[in-house]
């Protein structure tokens, strides 16, 4: 059998973040940031798995019954999962996986791992195959699902279809956006991803918020709800929530919007710009997922000419992206590194090969 090459894009959440695990609608992209996996078949029942940037050997016996697998393990958690769906692994390989994603920042490094690890298991079959939706799905299940994490489907979804989704988290159906964001620019902060008490609490926060209206209107749909129903149920909210109640309904109305203007080839970036502005505002003040390090850089950055700027995935850390004219792209980027950033670089989105 010949060599298997796989290559996976990291992701970026342009509207809608922390709003997958509520079943809202997200848009996200992929971009030309990536995780490469080799492998090569070798005379032994073993994967021989090198983790080059962390310079970390696993080996896996294909023997193993898997009966108990270590926490966030997704290299087992994947083989388990596909084994359920009635895959078999009897051939060994040597494989070796790498990659220019930056580690815990914010661009999904570890789901790009993992979609990287399924695409992998499902090309050593032979007579079997899945879409590209349903490699995300299957990523999820490895990744979130299997271990009970708090987070959505989004990073697997988009990571596995590419392209500028809009996703719906609730049915996981995903539209394809015709629309693009102009020029892109990603700011890797430094700073550590809080990413599990971020997520925790705001999830929760926002879950009971929306409970507490159901408990008085029970025929109330998250998914429908515009600012009008901000200011109907507002005064059923308790004190602690009021600030998650406010992102979950404002970051919905945002995300459609933003939706709006991208189903259109000839985007209105101006427009687009206010919006993502407009949902960062809500991540810095509703949500608190943004440290003051990070706000300066993107109060830097965009008196530097940026357009928009929002934080990259969870919060509390990691990246930053921001919407950039061409002009400006250089200026950007120095403006990001002046103010603490470890680094800056100009990314695309990517497409799935047709």
């Amino acid at each position: 059998m010949d060599e298997i090459l796989i290559k996976v894009p990291a992701r970026i959440c342009f509207y809608g973040d922390h709003q997958d695990y509520l079943g809202l609608p997200v848009i996200a992209g992929s971009i030309n940031r990536f995780i490469e996996l080799r492998a090569n078949p070798i005379n032994e029942n073993q994967y021989l798995i090198g983790l080059k940037d962390l310079n970390r050997m696993e080996t896996i016996d294909l023997d193993s019954s898997f009966n108990e697998v270590p926490k966030d393990d997704y290299f087992r958690s994947g083989m388990t999962i596909l084994r359920d769906k009635g895959l078999t692994f009897t051939r060994g390989y040597h494989i070796e996986i790498s990659g220019n994603i930056p580690l815990n920042a914010g661009l999904s490094s570890s789901s790009a791992l993992v979609v990287a690890w399924i695409r992998f298991l499902i090309s050593t079959q032979t007579e079997i195959s899945f879409t590209d939706a349903e490699i995300g799905h299957l990523a999820y299940e490895a990744e979130v699902g299997f271990f009970k994490q708090p987070g959505g489907l989004m990073d697997q979804y988009a990571i596995a279809q590419q392209g500028l989704l809009f996703i719906d988290t609730t049915t996981g159906k995903t539209e394809q956006l015709k629309g693009t964001l102009g020029n892109l620019v990603v700011a890797e902060s430094g700073i550590e991803k809080q990413t599990q008490d971020v997520l925790k609490n705001a999830r929760i926060f926002q879950e009971n918020a929306i409970q507490e209206v159901w408990n008085n209107h029970p025929d109330f749909e998250i998914q429908k709800a515009t600012p009008v129903e901000y200011e109907r149920y507002r005064n059923l909210i308790s004190e602690k929530y009021q600030p998650y109640w406010h992102a979950a309904i404002f970051n919905l109305h945002i995300t459609k919007r933003a939706k709006d203007y991208l189903n259109k080839p000839n985007s209105d970036i101006r427009e687009l710009s206010y919006l993502m502005n407009q949902h960062q505002a809500i991540l810095e003040n509703q949500i608190g997922n943004t440290p003051i390090a990070m706000q300066e850089m993107m109060f830097n950055a965009r008196n530097a000419g940026a357009l928009a700027t929002k934080t990259i995935g969870s919060g509390g850390g990691g990246s930053i992206v921001a919407l950039v004219d061409l002009s400006k792209i250089e200026d950007v980027k120095n403006a990001f590194i002046k103010t603490g950033a470890k680094d800056a670089y100009e990314v695309q989105l990517t497409y799935p090969e047709r």
